[in-house]
């Protein structure tokens, strides 16, 4: 693979994550400032899921956005020291297609099904 094409693929992907944590950032916000205006009741909310089940939502999904994002940088560290595409297990090198899924992929797909 291309190293210049690469660094644009986890470039352009860490930006779509960057703005994805941000989004859900403001929700949370939202959700906060929103929950100032009800009641302190919404376990009885007829309305469905409660408040504390949206906030420990956006929480789990903005963890799972910044964890991603420390993949990606680890991913243009590995680029820079040309270790990218070579699986941190057994040294081989990771399949194009895998790359292609999961750009910061650390492991082939061998390794990562024996983890």
């Amino acid at each position: 693979m291309d190293p210049v094409v690469v660094r644009d693929r986890i470039v352009s992907v860490r930006r779509t994550t960057v703005a994805r944590l941000e989004s859900l950032r403001a929700q949370f916000t939202a959700i906060i400032e929103g929950s100032e205006w009800t009641t302190d009741d919404d376990e009885h909310d007829p309305e469905g899921s409660t408040i504390a089940f949206e906030r420990a939502k956006v929480v789990g999904l903005a963890r799972d956005a910044e964890d991603e994002l420390r993949e990606l940088d680890e991913a243009l560290v590995r680029l820079d020291s040309g270790t990218y595409g070579r699986c941190e297990k057994c040294g081989k090198q990771i399949a194009d297609a895998r790359l292609e899924a999961l750009v910061a992929a650390r492991r082939c797909i061998e390794c990562n099904r024996r983890r």
